[in-house]
């Protein structure tokens, strides 16, 4: 499962210097809010368990997870008045599986504010609006058709077109009140029928708060501040030097280290909106070793083991017989799988398994 984050933001946010620093490229910074093609760029999730069993079995390659970054060049509410490259930007940022709101809190003269000032709460509310304004133009449109369908439906048709059309009633309701769609209460049906709108405001949303390097000493008291003030189901914030970040993400390890013990930090701004990412999305990963290939497969938390197998390959999925099982830790103690069958801790896991964060799977399967 491949996951896909968009990065939005106000003109002036920093929205390109954060993808650069995340996906460690070098795009240009500085168009703010042209509408233009986005930024895609690919960044490997760090996981210590790959780098652990990679040392153990020394394979032919290493393959971590990865995470798409979309890097949209403009505003949201511009790409849904727009139309043209708007309208396909829009649709690409449509796809994706959570949004990254950049909001500006750095102090920078020769960059001047959209609004005339730094305001991070102002920009916060400012952005929703315009998330909540496309969705809000989405759901016009859709009026227009269920109306038009609801006409020449036949009997057994109508009524799944009117429980749609009372279901956009209330969201369009909602919105109007300034709440997004993660925030209001849908039954597990009624998240069935807009799945295919993709609406923005349903997302899974990090808002990543720019701040400049002279404010990193009080970055964990603000975004401890500013979560209480706005984090919402599915919505988290964190704060970080996206200048910062982007200095050190082309250097290696052992520098970047040096980095953030200069600057009291435990992990990277990369890690730490991958590790939120992965909690927001409910993701968890298991593993599988050899001598070719030790992979990291991400996964929805609660997927069961005929269902993780089908990530590999849809054959292994309908084939399933069972999957050989052991964990992360017991497998490092043993440091090969004969040792894990000789001491009994390699279990057999039938189809209804719940695959754990960790569990290294070996699918036997026949098709």
């Amino acid at each position: 499962m491949g996951l896909g984050i968009g990065i939005i933001g106000l003109s002036g946010s920093g929205r390109t210097t954060i993808f650069n620093a995340l996906t460690r490229n070098r795009a240009e910074t500085g168009g703010f809010g042209a509408i233009s093609a986005a930024h895609v760029g690919m960044t490997k999730v760090p996981d210590a368990r790959l780098d652990s069993f990679t040392k153990l079995f020394n394979p032919k390659k290493t393959t971590p997870a990865e995470i798409q970054y979309l890097d949209i060049g403009a505003s949201v509410k511009a790409l849904a008045t727009g139309g043209g490259t708007a309208s396909q930007l829009l649709i690409q940022l449509a796809g994706v599986d959570a949004l990254l709101n950049v909001v500006r809190a750095f102090d920078e003269p020769s960059i001047p504010h959209q609004s005339g000032s730094i305001d991070v709460k102002r920009d916060i509310s400012e952005m929703n609006l315009e998330v909540i304004f496309s969705d809000l133009a989405l759901i016009e449109k859709r009026f227009n058709r269920i109306a038009s369908s609801i006409r020449g439906a036949k009997p057994d048709e109508k009524p799944r077109l009117l429980q749609e059309q009372e279901l956009l009633h209330r969201l369009r309701d909602a919105l109007e009140k300034d709440i997004p769609i993660r925030e209001q209460q849908l039954s597990e049906e009624e998240e069935k029928i807009i799945v295919g709108y993709q609406f923005l405001s349903a997302k899974p949303l990090i808002t990543l708060v720019n701040i400049g390097e002279a404010d990193i000493s009080r970055a964990k008291q603000q975004e401890a501040d500013l979560n209480q003030q706005f984090a919402r189901h599915n919505h988290r914030l964190v704060v970080l030097c996206g200048k910062l970040e982007m200095d050190i993400s082309g250097l290696d390890q052992e520098s970047i280290r040096d980095f953030l013990n200069e600057y009291g930090l435990e992990q990277t701004g990369l890690e730490r909106v991958i590790q939120i990412s992965y909690e927001l999305l409910g993701l968890i990963s298991f593993l599988t070793v050899g001598p070719d290939d030790v992979h990291a497969w991400p996964i929805t938390k609660g997927i069961t083991a005929q269902k993780a197998a089908g990530k590999i390959h849809s054959d292994i999925e309908r084939g399933f017989i069972r999957a050989e099982v052991i964990g992360y830790q017991e497998l490092l103690d043993c440091k090969t799988i004969a040792e894990a069958k000789k001491r009994g801790v390699l279990r057999l896991e039938g189809k209804t398994y719940i695959v754990q964060d960790g569990d290294v799977i070996n699918f036997l399967f026949n098709v």
